[in-house]
């Protein structure tokens, strides 16, 4: 089965944030998000993501959120649903309801926390696809799940016929049969010029968010071999892709006060940036300088 098979995305996929005003979700600001990405070519839109602050979310949210990008796309892209927790019940509960939406797919992590041996791991997402239907995506991120997917596992996960791929930059190089198989993709944007050049087929992208179209342009670059003309972009991107980290959301979303005037709100535990912070950003746009940042 091709990885095509399941599910189309383009090279970038933007994990796009969740603007506020207030206590609500802005969903004015993010119909014009979403509506602004696929103007710029990306290839997908990832919603309810760690950038999108999705844990902080309520069911309710996350529906509207999925509603409102849906409509937003009008089926030029696919529309991805965060939907993984470390309880596999929730998990399922969440994926049915973008399954009942018409998400074209669901990003479902490794459970955090709990730390499940590679048989819980597993027996998660045999759980998960024995109750639903949607296309999954793999979440491997052990900085955060502090769990990994072993070489092992990610053979069997490969006999699921609804696991359309996986996101892990650590992972080792697969066999050919699982290139076949799976989409691989980054979460990283500072090292997606090195992945994409490897075995990465694409990239969820956060910082695709502040410049899709030179995002879009970098990776599609990657893809065709087009190494010199990624390297630029690389380069010119380097300092905005450096500085988006443990904070991406308020800093994403600070770039977006500074580039189209959108409510920097974050939700606790996140923090609105600090004056070093906020400079940094501002210095990121101005080098990328694609559109010039109103003054910090």
């Amino acid at each position: 089965m091709r990885p095509n098979s399941l599910l189309r995305l383009g090279a970038v996929t933007t994990a796009l944030v969740t603007p506020f005003r207030g206590d609500a979700v802005d969903l004015s600001t993010l119909e014009k998000l979403a509506v602004r990405q696929v103007l710029s070519g990306v290839g997908g839109l990832a919603v309810c993501t760690v950038t999108g602050e999705g844990p902080t979310l309520s069911m309710l949210e996350r529906s509207a959120v999925l509603q409102c990008c849906m409509r937003a796309a009008d089926r030029r892209v696919p529309v991805l649903a965060a939907t993984g927790t470390n309880c596999t019940l929730e998990t399922i509960r969440l994926t049915q309801q973008a399954e009942a939406l018409g998400a074209a797919a669901a990003i479902v992590t490794v459970p955090y926390y709990s730390k499940p041996g590679q048989r819980g791991i597993l027996h998660h997402f045999q759980t998960l696809a024995a109750e639903t239907s949607i296309p999954v995506i793999v979440d491997d991120n052990p900085a955060r799940s502090a769990s990994s997917l072993s070489p092992q596992t990610l053979e069997a996960l490969a006999t699921i016929p609804s696991i359309a791929g996986v996101i892990g930059h650590g992972i080792q190089p697969p066999s050919p049969a699982l290139r076949e198989r799976f989409l691989f993709l980054s979460d990283r944007d500072d090292t997606s010029l090195a992945f994409l050049s490897g075995y990465g087929t694409g990239i969820i992208s956060s910082g695709a968010n502040v410049h899709p179209r030179l995002f879009n342009s970098l990776h599609n670059a990657a893809l065709a071999g087009n190494i010199p003309g990624a390297l630029a972009l690389e380069r010119r991107l380097h300092p905005l892709t450096q500085i988006l980290g443990d904070q991406a959301p308020a800093q994403i979303k600070y770039a977006l006060r500074l580039l189209l005037d959108v409510d920097a709100t974050v939700r606790l535990p996140m923090v609105e940036l600090d004056a070093d912070e906020r400079a940094a950003v501002f210095d990121a746009l101005t080098s990328a300088a694609e559109t010039r940042p109103l003054a910090s």
